[in-house]
């Protein structure tokens, strides 16, 4: 039997396929950068836009909150055009946007509009360009490789009031900026989970908190070790070259994993075949939402999406197992390519010759049973 392990994921090779798919020093620069202008743009500059247009309430910077695959450190490059890097940044302000009845009193279209308009000078002179089509976000392409979706979000004055006495109080700050950088972690974890809403251009405002994803999908790198972390990567990395748009979303792929996943010692290839071998049928039997179990990630996709990634999947195992199975290593990087594109290493030089003794003894570490499977039904 194979090892293939060295060619996902190594310590002292250079190129391997987990290496492959991340953006490169310059392009995560270049990310953070337009991030943080971004945000330097709308601190300095949307309380001026609602100010013009017939606010009148005080005058509150907003606050930030990095969410998604950027928080979560499963953000692949793309692997093929016009597929983008997505970075999920949260602005979140007080202002009267939410009322003593905890609704908001400043329409949800006022603050896109708002914000949209404090942006467009930054948008213009970098040659960016603004989406603003998208029903729960701002979206600001920043390159062919990348873009930035901005959420809007509302939270009760007087919590924000508070958050912002804690930091300073905390943290010692005369400058509220600094503090406001230095706190954020804790500030993030401190807002109020059942008054966090967030700004739709369709439905005004709906309740909506990220955190509790965040925390569940670190929870799961903790439970099963960053193995698991890396598996995640992989399948977004298979899907990304299977599918030029659409596929499997992010969050079912790692919901539809983690209760099924069992890590192996040092045998990422194995790892991954064990998960793919299980995952058609995860897909089919219906995947929730693992922080809201009454909403199906399979419904999203459909019934045809879940067959299509369901058949896409089988036929993936199929050429893994054959892989790893092979005699010839020229042959296993082959069909590795042909699942992950030339992403993946073709470094047959690389591939070892496993015992039966050493494959039995990378066997699964148990973990606790997370139920989050079979919540709804593929339709």
């Amino acid at each position: 039997m194979l090892n293939l392990s060295s060619l996902f994921h190594s310590t002292v090779e250079d190129s391997t396929l987990l290496s492959n798919i991340e953006l490169t020093l310059q392009e995560r620069s270049f990310i953070a950068e337009a991030k943080s202008a971004v945000r330097i743009c709308l601190r300095e500059n949307l309380m001026q836009v609602l100010h013009n247009h017939g606010y009148t309430g005080p005058t509150v910077r907003p606050r930030f909150f990095t969410q998604g695959s950027w928080a979560y450190k499963t953000l692949n490059a793309p692997a093929q055009h016009p597929q983008q890097a997505d970075v999920d940044d949260g602005t979140y302000l007080p202002l009267s946007f939410v009322s003593q009845t905890a609704r908001p009193s400043v329409a949800s279209a006022i603050f896109f509009a708002a914000a949209e308009e404090a942006l467009r000078p930054l948008v213009r002179a970098r040659g960016w360009k603004l989406v603003t089509d998208k029903p729960t976000c701002i979206r600001i392409e920043i390159s062919a490789f990348a873009h930035v979706d901005i959420p809007l979000y509302a939270i009760p004055d007087d919590e924000f009031d508070k958050l912002q006495k804690a930091a300073l109080s905390q943290y010692g700050y005369i400058a509220l900026d600094s503090a406001v950088s230095a706190a954020e972690r804790d500030a993030w974890t401190e807002l109020p989970r059942d008054h966090v809403l967030l700004a739709h251009r369709e439905d005004n405002w709906v309740k909506s908190d990220p955190r509790p994803v965040k925390d569940w999908f670190l929870d799961e790198v903790e439970r099963h070790s960053e193995q698991f972390r890396r598996i995640v990567r992989y399948l977004k990395a298979f899907r990304d070259w299977q599918w030029v748009s659409g596929g499997p979303s992010s969050i079912l792929l790692m919901a539809a994993s983690a209760p099924v996943f069992d890590s192996r010692d040092r045998r990422d290839d194995l790892a991954l075949l064990d998960l793919v071998d299980k995952l058609p049928s995860v897909l089919r039997d219906g995947v929730s939402n693992p922080v809201d179990t009454g909403e199906s990630l399979t419904d999203r996709l459909g019934r045809d999406g879940v067959e299509e990634a369901a058949g896409k999947i089988e036929l993936f195992e199929t050429f893994l197992r054959s892989a790893l199975g092979s005699s010839s290593s020229n042959q296993a990087c082959a069909w590795m390519i042909q699942q992950f594109g030339p992403r993946f290493p073709n470094a047959p030089s690389r591939v070892k010759v496993a015992s039966v003794a050493a494959t039995v003894l990378a066997t699964p570490i148990s973990a606790v049973a997370s139920p989050l499977v079979g919540g709804s039904q593929a339709g």
